[in-house]
């Protein structure tokens, strides 16, 4: 519930900045390995939104894979877990790239 108030907090911010009165559309980033549900996101959106400038607003989630380098082989490859083993060589633990994102990414206001 809170990071969904805190998407909510920022949203409103930048919306009452705009001198906006509703806000239409909140997208957001969400990487794999930010460790975030997001039907749960979702779903704590739907409850927090009532009373905001965003009550009747659409929360619309972009979801970012989880990235690594590994220092072994040189690969970039799509990991799951943030401590995940090269899945190209069987090696090192790769470098997390990205994955770890949440973000809000643009508005949608009037």
């Amino acid at each position: 519930m809170s990071i969904a108030v805190g998407i909510l907090d920022i949203a409103e911010s930048e919306a009452r900045r705009a001198d906006a009165a509703v806000i239409n559309t909140i997208e957001v980033e969400v990487g794999a390995l930010a460790g975030i549900e997001i039907p749960a996101l979702e779903f704590a959106f739907e409850v927090a939104r009532r009373g905001t400038l965003a009550e009747t607003a659409t929360l619309v989630v972009h979801a970012i894979p989880g990235r690594g380098h590994c220092p072994d082989c040189d690969a970039e490859v799509e990991i799951d877990f943030a401590a995940a083993v090269c899945p190209a060589c069987d090696g090192a633990i790769v470098t997390v790239t990205s994955g770890r994102e949440l973000r809000v990414r643009a508005l949608n206001v009037d």
